[in-house]
């Protein structure tokens, strides 16, 4: 070959090299640079730290352009693999490195594309494998399949600006907070399978938006292998069940609330974890996530395993999770489940079975500090969220603020009152006389938190029986029962919750596997139950005297808790502005005439609602017109009125303003 030509060539050569080598790799790098941006020095410090609240913008899968960035936590693994649809399921396919000294294993593989599925293979230090989903997971394949799915979570266009514009000026304390507990899988069904995320959304919204709720509680939604667990036992924590559609489907759900001014409220399961091997137990062949001492680490009663909350990783993957469902889903609360076995050492374990702490006590420290955190976060950036502990103890302070010894939640649920109530409902009303204080003692602490009132799904599973099925007496006189025993609770102290089903009387117990028995709905009693309820939440809405003071004496005021032979109480709630209800209950079938109570003001009363209305299936006893109140003293008031009482009934009063001119 000619010199020139040679030399030429071999010109066009080193070029064609460079083009296909050079800028390949060059295009590698940078690519490697945008999606090494996930794991940042400073991030993943925190990570480690315990205090990366939103550790899943970095931890799992997260697609990008050309690929996705895969991450996980696995520090005592001897190896890492993602294996999925991408790669024939082989795990030399892609080997993931290691993240310096943190414990993070990471890789990016091109040609990832959505909805593929994905597992990480894990080799233990002592050689065992592995096949398990990512703790941080965005979405799941149907159970029983148990592989992550690649799901781009950004990109929903929300359309609640109004809600959220609302939710940021005001909290809840002083405002009517309603709540209809559901389990969607088994509200309604459609030819005997679930209804979709966007199907439930246009039939629970409208229907809990006509019912007069304030709020949606649902059971929870986090990805759960056994329908049977109701969603209490979670296997992937930051993947919305497919059960029931994907991520951006709950995203328009939760969108169409509160588009219709109704707040969503999930429950959150930080108690517990199940021992599924696809999930977070013996993550990389260690008590990753749990506690080595199986005294510590294990629930007996449950068959689950505890989170190690004194672990750092494990509280940044936790409160990021629970962050996770305000940032991402612009859900309203949390109820947090099963507070109580989290507080307490020993809980539901004999002698033996746990050890105490440092201080050789039975509080569980590493949980205590946990929560006080959680709320802490949780409140930093999303200031008026409701946060529920559901907590069965006397333990003090779980409403108060950390700074001052508190748990830091802002309300509880009311379970004594629930047992109380329910224990004395069930009761025939002849002995009832005899448990009077049952209804009076929960007054004794009312305000020493800020409580929820709940009849929830707990209540009407496990041979309990359904509420209506509690009620004694004949078939009327049950729905009498019931009808007084909301009136009640609406008219005490607190917010309300309510499962579904109860407020159309569902007469068995709860399944859920099946759909409540909507065909109730065709015969009398249990309509005009349901118009009941939806009368009686309107009603709650439009009297601030029943919510805007629910925690302190200034909204209540007792008339008379003392006739426990009739079996009557009689009670006033008082608003900011001192507007005022008088509510009066008869928990025996026995019409009461001429009953006569004691009011605090002189003038004019009406009756603005009863339970013992035709309309809501009762006798149609009313205190017509108007009743002026007398010049004699009763109660220790300096007025009184002579009244109706109907039987098993809830009856409310209103003073009737003064017109222009009248002293």
């Amino acid at each position: 070959m000619h010199k020139s030509l040679k030399i030429k060539y071999t010109y066009n050569c080193l070029i064609k090299f460079w083009h296909t080598n050079i800028l390949l790799n060059l295009r590698h790098f940078t690519k490697g640079m945008r999606y090494l941006d996930f794991l940042k020095d400073d991030d993943v410090y925190l990570f480690n730290e315990g205090t990366n609240y939103y550790s899943y913008r970095f931890m799992g899968a997260h697609l990008i352009d050309g690929g996705c960035f895969f991450s996980v936590w696995a520090p005592n693994a001897k190896r890492v693999s993602v294996v999925g649809d991408f790669n024939g399921w082989d795990e030399q396919a892609n080997l993931m490195k290691r993240y310096k000294e943190s414990g993070i294993w990471y890789c990016f593989i091109e040609g990832v594309k959505e909805y593929d599925n994905y597992k990480y293979e894990i080799e233990s230090a002592k050689g065992h494998i592995t096949l398990k989903s990512d703790p941080y997971g965005f979405y799941s394949e149907i159970r029983p399949d148990t592989a992550s799915k690649v799901f781009k979570i950004a990109g929903y266009d929300w359309e609640d600006g109004k809600w959220q514009e609302y939710k940021s000026k005001n909290s809840f304390y002083d405002k009517p907070v309603s709540i209809y507990e559901v389990h969607l899988g088994s509200w309604k069904k459609k030819d005997g399978d679930f209804l979709s995320y966007r199907e439930l959304a246009k039939e629970l919204v409208s229907y809990v938006k006509e019912m007069g709720f304030t709020h949606i509680e649902l059971l929870p939604i986090s990805e759960h292998p056994f329908d049977g667990s109701w969603g209490y036992q979670v296997t992937g924590y930051y993947s919305v069940t497919s059960r029931y559609g994907n991520p951006k489907d709950f995203m328009y759900f939760v969108d169409l609330c509160h588009q219709n001014n109704i707040g969503v409220i999930l429950d959150w399961v930080p108690a517990h974890f199940p021992k599924d091997e696809h999930g977070l137990s013996r993550f990389d062949g260690t008590c990753l996530y749990e506690h080595e001492n199986p005294l510590k680490g294990e629930h007996p009663e449950w068959g689950t395993y505890i989170f190690n909350y004194g672990r750092n990783e494990v509280r940044s993957f936790l409160i990021s999770n629970a962050l996770f469902w305000f940032d991402v889903f612009h859900i309203d609360g949390l109820r947090v489940d099963a507070v109580t076995s989290m507080l307490y050492l020993d809980y539901a374990k004999k002698d033996g079975e746990w050890i105490p702490n440092k201080y050789g006590g039975r509080e569980n420290l590493e949980a205590i500090d946990f929560m006080k955190k959680l709320n802490e976060a949780v409140f930093k950036y999303y200031p008026n969220s409701l946060m529920i502990a559901e907590e069965s103890t006397a333990w003090p302070l779980v409403t108060k603020p950390s700074y001052i010894g508190g748990l830091g939640y802002n309300f509880k649920w009311n379970m004594g009152w629930m047992h109380d109530t329910l224990d004395y409902m069930s009761m025939d009303p002849i002995y009832r006389k005899y448990h009077h204080d049952k209804l009076t003692f929960s007054m004794t602490y009312a305000f020493s938190e800020n409580f929820i009132l709940p009849l929830s799904h707990d209540e009407v599973v496990h041979g309990k029986k359904s509420l209506i099925e509690k009620m004694p007496m004949d078939y009327n006189e049950k729905f009498a029962n019931l009808r007084a025993l909301y009136g009640y609770m609406y008219a005490h102290p607190g917010k309300k919750l309510l499962f579904m089903g109860c407020e159309f009387g569902q007469l068995i117990e709860w399944k859920y596997d099946y759909e409540l028995d909507w065909h109730l709905l065709n015969y009398d009693m249990h309509r005009k139950l349901q118009n009941y309820v939806k009368s009686l939440n309107h009603f709650y809405v439009e009297n601030s005297c029943l919510y805007d003071v629910d925690f302190s004496w200034d909204g209540f005021r007792w008339i008379d808790h003392n006739d426990f032979n009739q079996s009557i109480i009689v009670f006033q709630r008082i608003s900011k502005n001192k507007d005022f209800i008088i509510s009066v209950f008869n928990f025996t079938p026995v019409l009461r005439e001429n009953y006569r109570i004691g009011v605090p003001v002189k003038g004019e009363y009406r009756e603005v609602f009863s339970s013992d209305r035709s309309e809501f299936g009762g006798f149609g006893i009313e205190n017509e017109g108007v009743i002026m109140s007398e010049d004699l003293k009763w109660h220790n008031c300096s007025f009184s009125i002579n009244i109706k009482v109907p039987p098993l009934s809830a009856i409310f009063f209103k003073l009737v303003p003064l017109k222009e001119g009248q002293i």
